[in-house]
């Protein structure tokens, strides 16, 4: 059977100033249920990366509507926003809940 070709799906937020450490902390005890939403959703090698108070997240599935579906109606990512909202500055779409995907403009293999 062929491998599945990969989408690629990357955003972008801010740290509101002074919550890099807790921002990290919060990730570093990630909740179960949350990783699990993302392997329903069919994400895999997420990462996110700090620049000052920028951030960058990218991650690969194989079908970006399904994940942006299951994230966008998962109670639990619901309530990690919830938990997060008060050191993240995110943009979240009206239409499907998630964070507008970057433009992808160059990428070398």
């Amino acid at each position: 059977m062929p491998e599945q070709k990969m989408q690629k799906f990357a955003w972008r937020a801010r740290i509101v100033p002074g919550s890099e450490a807790e921002y990290i902390r919060r990730h570093d005890e990630i909740w179960p249920e949350m990783t699990a939403v993302l392997n329903e959703a069919g994400i895999h090698n997420y990462s996110i990366w700090l620049s000052g108070l920028d951030l960058f997240g990218y991650y690969e599935c194989a079908d970006i509507d399904l994940a942006t579906r299951v994230q966008g109606s998962s109670l639990v990512v619901a309530r990690w926003n919830e938990y997060m909202k008060d050191i993240l500055i995110m943009d979240f779409d009206p239409e499907t809940g998630t964070t507008p995907p970057l433009k992808q403009v160059f990428e070398h293999r």
